[in-house]
């Protein structure tokens, strides 16, 4: 059947995965595979110490043991922080020597004959700890009182600014409101925990299987840290549980590369997976940030001015985490036409599991912070917040509109989104009923949030994608987009269809294993549908024109007199169709059709993907547990390829809102120990806390590549977290509550209700 234009024969993704035939590494059987020994990494149960000694002697003696390998033995460079413009001197040591400075860290790896043998060996390992002060608190980190890293002689990781708003702008603004938002730290919490395998060959190549978003990051990340000659390495990610961005970043953890070193030394593939409490303090946090934000207008409802300082939390080490600031830079100021504004961010290290990119990685901060600005203006002169949203925002005919920080949206239309929303939640029927609710002296609080984002999707150095048409009669599609359960199979194997003139079936989509393509930016930013989606579109247009100079020869033509009719796939002189060659026509002719297609936005530009949101919460007056009733939003991701597939990405995006604004905190002891680590601390949402949302779409075309669209991976959670939290605050407004920071607990509502 047709879908948005594209031909959609369901996800086919779904089939071996819903019967338990997915190829997940820890269920990993092959042959280079079959006499793998099993690691366990030692563990840090410290926050912040020396090491005195690390005693291997007993675990090597334990029953299977093969060997024990700790920090000084590991033959490799350190990890580097993730991007150039980080500190260089906090790099990571493979496993920890001397110093460790984060609950989790690895120590040392045991390798046995089995899982539970490995296991059990690393409980003998003996680790002497001298304790060390933690550092847990981001602004104590930024004072410099304790440094992390003594090499560094600094715990500032990342940092950046533009110039400040002028005296003279906030003082010319009737009503100025400054406040503090915090954004809890969350753990990612992927289906399937990390986990990897490494084999090397009798033709020194290693075969190392990641649990990745990006192999062709881990690929690079492993030959270079080991010094071995590009292409030694090939990295192959099969079916991921899931990534949520803690498995993006470099595209692999330094676990990956002890393991293929120690395969390497012993002469003996190696197999490993976290526990799910290793997880907990081993995997990438995301968020972790305070950010100051000032907002200044005229009572008639104008803004005119809007900072936010960040304080980002690195962790321990700078990942893609230290970076996620750098997105207010991208979509801070949202969609209003605000004329003067300035960020800020800087970015410091703690005695805590480093930061990365988790989903909406900055996105969903810089959405909180603006939104509620404009809510905290509305309330302080005396507005309803859509009146106002709807007054300021950036109008339809400015684009491409260019901000007051300096970013581009390439195309959108924010007062039909929000009129959508409002008017598909029926909002001021809601505001009706709370005002009749209030009046009536109802105890169960009715609160009413609306958010109206933006945000960057896509961009940097595009995607390659090779187009084949094999002699079998079937057409192979290669890309450097790796997915984890976006149906990226479907969803290209389609575009590629619709441009060769065939059925998506005849189609084979191929992707994770860097031998096929060594070379791609993975899955991360929302960036597949435009990047890899337009690479694998102009893959299979170069595989028409290859086919095309080939039907020129055989109908004895001029090429520009030969046509391609895709609604039969099939090349003919114009004028002339009753003489044609299909592509079984060319097939015999030739046994090497393929090309190669490199995609790139100009200027690396991405696309600005915006929505709506209306949330309506209501409190309970005996336990203070917020409950969910509705939640409607309108969604422009550009055109939309696969509408079904869109929608579940907004579900699952909308599901981490209702999380990260009602549940979900890491927290740490003064000392640095987690104690949330495990999802019986850890407030994830399960079904039974979500609902069953209303999702409506807008396709507004982006400019910017051939398809027209924008990333939608991340939309849910940009435009969800901002309303609910509004909605929270908007039910206790009457009682003087101002603001409350995320997760918004029954225990935050009850201290606040008693004060």
């Amino acid at each position: 059947m047709s879908d948005g234009g594209h031909v959609f024969h369901g996800r086919r993704e779904d089939r071996p995965l819903l019967l338990g035939h997915g190829t997940f590494i820890d269920g990993l059987r092959t042959p280079e595979l079959g006499d793998a020994v099993h690691a366990h990494f030692v563990r840090s149960i410290e926050a912040h110490a020396r090491l005195r000694s690390v005693d291997v002697s007993e675990a090597v003696a334990a029953p299977g043991v093969v060997a024990v390998f700790t920090g000084p033995e590991v033959d490799g460079w350190p990890l580097p922080p993730r991007l150039p413009s980080m500190n260089r001197d906090m790099w990571r040591s493979l496993l920890a020597v001397d110093v460790v400075r984060f609950v989790g860290e690895p120590i040392a790896i045991v390798l046995a004959e089995s899982r539970a043998l490995a296991a059990d060996a690393a409980e003998l390992v003996v680790v002497d700890y001298e304790p060390l002060e933690p550092l847990i608190d981001i602004v104590a980190s930024r004072r410099g009182d304790v440094i992390l890293h003594e090499h560094a002689g600094t715990n500032v990781s990342f940092e950046w600014e533009q110039e400040p708003v002028p005296d003279h702008v906030w003082a010319g603004c009737d009503v100025v409101v400054e406040f503090d938002l915090r954004h809890p730290r969350l753990a990612p919490s992927p289906i399937e925990p990390l986990a990897g395998a490494v084999a090397w060959g009798n033709d020194g190549r290693c075969t190392a299987w990641v649990c990745s978003q990006r192999p062709a990051g881990a690929k690079y990340v492993i030959e270079t840290l080991l010094g071995l000659d590009p292409g030694t390495v090939r990295a192959i990610a099969p079916d991921v549980g899931g990534g949520f961005g803690a498995k993006g970043g470099w595209g692999c953890y330094p676990e990956d590369v002890v393991a293929a070193w120690a395969a390497r030394e012993i002469g003996r593939p190696i197999r490993w997976c976290e526990t799910r409490s290793e997880a907990g303090v081993a995997m990438g946090h995301g968020r972790a940030s305070t950010h100051r934000v000032r907002i200044g207008g005229d009572r008639d409802g104008t803004i005119k001015a809007y900072s936010v300082d960040a304080l980002q939390d690195s962790g321990a080490y700078p990942a893609m985490g230290t970076n996620v600031t750098g997105n207010l830079r991208n979509s801070g100021t949202g969609v209003y036409a605000i004329p003067v504004a300035s960020m800020r961010g800087t970015s410091v290290v703690t005695t805590t599991t480093p930061t990365v990119a988790f989903r909406g990685a900055g996105r969903p901060e810089a959405a909180c912070d603006i939104e509620r600005a404009v809510d905290r203006f509305a309330r302080e002169i005396g507005a309803d917040p859509v009146e106002v949203r709807m007054q300021n925002l950036v109008p339809v005919d400015a684009f491409p509109y260019t901000t007051a920080i300096g970013s581009t949206y390439d195309s959108g239309d924010y007062a039909e989104s929000l009129r959508r929303a409002t008017a598909a939640a029926g909002y001021d029927e809601l505001r009706a009923e709370q005002a009749e609710r209030r009046r009536a002296g109802d105890e169960t609080l009715m609160g009413i949030g609306v958010s109206c984002t933006v945000e960057i999707t896509g961009g940097g150095e595009g995607e390659t994608a090779t187009a084949v048409f094999g002699p079998d009669g079937r057409f192979t599609v290669v890309v450097g987009t790796s997915p984890h359960g976006q149906g990226h199979e479907t969803t290209f194997a389609a575009i590629a269809a619709e441009q060769l003139g065939v059925d998506a079936g005849l189609v084979d989509i191929l992707h994770g294993d860097t031998d096929l393509s060594p070379f791609g930016g993975g899955t991360i930013g929302s960036r597949s549908a435009q990047l890899g989606g337009s690479a694998a579109y102009g893959a299979a247009n170069d595989l028409v024109e290859a086919a095309r100079q080939l039907s020129a020869e055989e109908l004895e033509a001029n090429v520009d007199d030969v046509v391609f009719d895709r609604t039969i796939g099939a090349f003919h002189v114009v004028g002339t169709p009753a003489r044609s060659l299909g592509w079984d026509d060319l097939r015999a002719r030739s046994d090497d059709l393929s090309v190669e297609h490199k995609f790139k936005p100009v200027g690396g530009a991405g696309t600005f993907a915006f929505g709506a949101c209306v949330a309506v919460v209501e409190i309970d007056p005996g336990t203070y547990r917020v409950r969910v009733r509705k939640l409607v939003t309108v969604d422009d991701a550009g055109t939309i390829l696969q509408h079904t597939l869109a929608e579940g990405q907004v579900h699952g995006g909308l599901g981490l809102a209702v999380g990260a604004a009602l549940y979900e905190e890491m927290v740490y002891s003064d000392t640095g120990t987690p104690l949330t680590a495990s999802f019986l601390d850890y407030g994830i949402p399960s079904a039974a806390e979500l609902l069953s949302y209303e999702t409506l779409e807008m396709e507004t075309p982006s400019p910017l590549n051939p398809l027209g669209v924008k990333g939608v991976g991340e939309s849910g959670t940009v435009v969800g977290t901002p309303a609910l939290h509004s909605a929270v605050l908007d039910a206790l407004a009457p009682f003087g509550v101002e603001h409350l920071d995320l997760p918004l607990t029954p225990e935050k509502i009850w201290r606040a209700l008693d004060a």
